[in-house]
């Protein structure tokens, strides 16, 4: 395993990671629904492995404007976890949960808005890292969120730093969903490369 890389992970267990990516994006979604009170439908969600570089690009340019949730992992396995959607469906997002009381006319955030997004995110990120642990029985905790608005390349600059020294790529899963509004939103898991080993051997997968 010492010699293993994030290239031979995926390689020979791409369509594994990209079941535990469906399915967590599912009771991400789930999550959300109950949270909102309201029937959200989704796409199936798209599963790639991207260098970091092409990451921006694909959520509108590294200068669009997102709303981010950074999280820690800990437990059996450790990384760091993002969530990711852009500004104006995040804003729409904060409305529903506040009943229709945001300030729909300021695009920028107040504090009670950010406290609502930040939620937003918890429970979102608690929901996909909780049938992660449901499907291999692994002990995985968040640690709490911290939430960015930035541009894409700057948000994504965090877990890029912080995993540089595994290699340039992750696992980036897009999951679309809407109720009246279609929205884009990015889950970004990045456990460390011991813990996909550990992830794949609780699975039955040969590492």
């Amino acid at each position: 395993m010492g010699d293993l890389t994030l290239q031979d992970v995926t390689s020979n267990y791409f369509d594994v990671l990209k079941e535990i990516g469906n399915i967590g994006a599912g009771n991400a979604m789930t999550a959300l629904s109950q949270m909102l009170g309201c029937k959200i439908d989704m796409r199936v969600p798209q599963v790639e492995l991207l260098d970091f570089s092409e990451v921006g690009a694909i959520m509108g340019g590294e200068e669009q404007i997102m709303v981010g949730v950074f999280l820690g992992v800990e437990g059996d396995i450790t990384g760091s976890m993002l969530f990711l959607v852009e500004q104006s469906s995040a804003k729409h997002l904060i409305n529903k949960v506040m009943m229709g009381m945001a300030d729909m006319s300021n695009a920028e955030f107040n504090e009670m808005e950010l406290s609502a997004m930040k939620e937003i995110g918890n429970i979102i990120t608690g929901a996909y890292l909780n049938s992660l642990s449901m499907l291999t029985n692994l002990m995985i905790y968040p640690t709490p969120p911290s939430l960015t608005v930035d541009m894409a390349g700057a948000i994504l600059s965090v877990p890029a730093v912080e995993f540089g020294i595994y290699g340039d790529q992750i696992l980036l899963i897009q999951s679309q969903f809407f109720d009246e509004i279609e929205i884009d939103g990015y889950f970004i898991l990045v456990p460390d490369i011991e813990s996909y080993a550990k992830i794949l051997s609780a699975l039955g997968m040969p590492v």
